[in-house]
């Protein structure tokens, strides 16, 4: 039996346990806890004594966790990441149990939960500065080559580089290769975003260009990737879409999309965040199993407002004008603040994903009544209805993201985005709503 304590804004609020012989994790609230009125799963684990587990949840997705504490987990780099670390400790992946590996998060998750003891990956070098080209090298070889790094390593520098990557890269979610990083916005600076608030540095991820076989699900990243996705963040923008502030790293040739992280306060301090996937226990590895009509339900099931389902009608408009149809319950997410009041998180992963041969793009990943491709108007306004949205604001709302679409050359060349990207972008908008 392997057991973690959770950690919520300092205080202890439950314990994860992993059973060995039944291969399932679970979770307890401490007693205490139960009846703080805050709750940190409101949906499928509300705050009572006992025992919850979920032997029925999707093993992929869920590694056998409540997800609650799935949703802490790393996603596929980081889990990459990791496993290049235990080969360094000469242990197999499968002997890291899911327990373990929140352990390995400690402190240093996404959202605000925090899990004891913490195991770390080697020595950390406090304010040390990270060398960007250093990381994406790295990361392109451990993308390409999972563990067959051995004998790459060639001397301290390189070693120091993989402990950068190791503490960068192992909490942040999503498929993609990333890095959880801090930026001096006066000097240009980063350092490990896994330290404590600096003076002078923001809290921002930075998702790296130019790693080979960087993917997610059939759609790879070519290079240019990064310019594409700022492209689309700017027209997100101009269309009225909540978004945490975003710019371009260039270095090398390369360019590194960055995102402010929604879940740090201005002054540092964290914000418990918890996806759709996570809240509803939806299995994110089911394309087209779930609608966007259950993002409004629950919306209306945390209880808030009008403004916050005008806001997931717009993000649905736009993901299906621009074709973003890489739009999973897990590009969905919520905030709770310390009084326990929830929130609909900024918009994040919002850029063209199409592959019309693929399973997974081809069409969109979350339905819109009823339907994830060959959408007509009356399909838009029947889901306005459900959100409450009156047929006059829904058109209101689609002509904004229709005409920041138009200006989608204005865009691209902000970003630069190589010409051939933009027009095979552009060319499978879909612009005509007549």
């Amino acid at each position: 039996m392997t057991r973690a304590d959770v950690i919520l804004w300092g205080r202890r609020i439950g314990a994860a346990l992993w059973d060995d012989s039944r291969d399932i994790g679970a979770f307890e609230y401490v007693p205490e806890f139960t009846r703080s009125g805050i709750e940190p799963a409101p949906l499928a684990m509300p705050l009572r004594p006992g025992v919850f587990e979920f032997p029925d949840l999707p093993r992929a997705a869920f590694k056998g966790l409540p997800g609650l504490l799935a949703d802490s987990l790393p996603d596929k780099f980081g889990h990459l990441l990791i496993n290049r670390w235990l080969a360094e400790q000469g242990r197999a992946p499968g002997s890291f149990n899911p327990v373990e590996r929140l352990c390995y998060t400690g402190r240093r998750g996404m959202g605000a939960l925090e899990f004891e003891p913490s195991t770390r990956a080697g020595p950390t070098s406090e304010g040390a500065t990270v060398d960007i080209s250093g990381l994406v090298e790295l990361a392109d070889h451990i993308v390409k080559d999972r563990l067959e790094l051995k004998g790459r390593l060639a001397g301290n520098d390189d070693q120091l580089v993989l402990e950068d990557i190791l503490r960068v890269g192992t909490s942040a979610g999503g498929a993609r290769a990333k890095a959880v990083l801090a930026w001096k916005p006066a000097t240009g600076e980063f350092r490990s975003g896994q330290l404590d608030a600096q003076a002078g540095f923001e809290p921002w991820l930075l998702k790296f260009d130019g790693v080979s076989e960087n993917a997610d699900k059939e759609i790879a990243d070519p290079l240019g990737y990064g310019r594409l996705e700022y492209a689309c963040h700017l027209l997100a923008r101009e269309a009225g879409i909540t978004m945490s502030d975003c710019r371009l790293h260039e270095e090398g040739g390369r360019a590194h999309f960055m995102t402010r992280r929604f879940d740090r306060t201005k002054t540092g301090g964290k914000l418990h965040m918890q996806t759709l996937a996570a809240m509803r226990h939806f299995d994110f590895n089911q394309p087209r199993a779930y609608s966007y009509e259950q993002a409004i339900e629950t919306i209306r099931m945390l209880g808030l407002g009008h403004q916050t389902r005008e806001e997931m009608v717009r993000r649905a408009l736009l993901n299906i004008v621009i074709r973003n149809q890489d739009d999973h319950v897990k590009n969905i997410a919520f905030l709770m603040d310390r009084a326990g009041q929830w929130s609909l998180a900024p918009a994040y992963d919002v850029v063209y994903a199409y592959n019309p041969s693929g399973d997974w793009t081809s069409q969109h990943q979350m339905s819109l009544s009823g339907k994830t491709d060959g959408f007509e108007l009356d399909d838009l306004l029947r889901f306005g209805r459900f959100g409450d949205i009156k047929p006059a604001r829904l058109k209101a709302m689609l002509d904004d993201i229709l005409a920041a679409a138009q200006n989608w050359s204005r865009h691209v060349a902000t970003a630069e985005v190589p010409e051939r990207l933009a027009r095979t972008a552009h060319s499978f908008f879909r612009m005509d709503w007549n």
